[in-house]
């Protein structure tokens, strides 16, 4: 679901708006900038995410429009040497070798106040979350994104909504963003109970809190009518999402626009970039 990118903003919000009426979801591209944002605030979310939420002048403009679109983080090299891509029209041209960064969703972001949120998940080790654990308001980091996001159409009859604690923000945000007559479920797995966080799903939403290893069994569970039109979408542990990714091809056997399967990271990679089938 590769798009062009349109440079103009009316042209691109035209086609966000074409594919949202629409019936099948489509990846539309933005243009992308590098910001240096600002950390005003801090708050736990559970107890396995922190949330920075930033703001500055490197906020205004920003452009928000899919639940599942990121930003990528770019941090200093061990040097301390900050590598940064410079401006290429509507897109970016990368340092090679490439710099260090991580991708994270983008959990909320208000034109208003020019408040942007991101959710780091607290497991194990790495350099996003370590530094998320330890930002302080007035810390600064520089962004990239977000390229675009995949607009998914509210006309689809159910939608199937899982993953792991760092598939909740993307997965919180759509169960807002979606209309309160949307049903379906979700499906998220958590170590404990303490990682559960409030939702705004809709009333015909299913929400269910699993433990880790549960995922898969669950979601192949549920009961899928004839006929019914059901948008899929899946993302966390890429190992995890294998038989997954089968069986939403050779079972439900969705067309590739009717759903999205991402890796958000890989178990023992500490650089694993998104791994995409749609």
């Amino acid at each position: 679901m590769s798009a062009p990118r349109i440079v103009d903003r009316e042209r691109y919000l035209e086609r966000i708006a074409e594919v949202r009426a629409g019936t099948s979801a489509r990846q539309v591209a933005y243009p992308i900038k590098v910001r240096e944002i600002e950390v005003i605030r801090t708050a736990m979310v559970g107890s396995g995410l922190v949330r920075l939420t930033f703001g500055g002048a490197g906020t205004a403009g920003f452009e928000a429009h899919s639940p599942d679109e990121h930003v990528r983080l770019i941090f200093p090299e061990p040097d301390g040497t900050l590598r940064l891509p410079a401006p290429n029209g509507s897109m970016l041209s990368w340092p090679k070798p490439f710099p260090t960064t991580r991708k994270y969703t983008v959990r909320r972001y208000d034109a208003a106040t020019g408040e942007l949120d991101l959710d780091f998940a607290l497991h194990g080790e790495g350099i996003a979350s370590d530094w998320a654990r330890t930002a302080e308001p007035g810390m600064t980091v520089h962004i990239a994104g977000p390229p675009g996001g995949l607009i998914v159409p509210h006309t689809y009859d159910r939608y199937l909504l899982g993953g792991d604690l760092t598939a909740l923000p993307a997965i919180a945000r759509r169960l807002e963003e979606l209309p309160r007559s949307a049903a379906g479920w979700s499906f998220i797995e958590v170590a404990d109970a303490s990682e559960q966080i409030e939702l705004a799903a809709p009333e015909n939403f299913e929400v269910r809190w699993l433990r880790p290893g549960e995922l898969a069994r669950a979601v192949q569970e549920v009961e899928i009518h004839d006929g019914e039109r059901v948008f899929v979408w899946l993302a966390g542990e890429a190992g995890a999402l294998k038989p997954l990714r089968r069986w939403v091809r050779d079972d439900l056997k969705l067309a590739a626009d009717d759903y999205d399967i991402t890796g958000y990271w890989r178990r023992g990679a500490a650089d694993h970039d998104d791994d995409h089938d749609h």
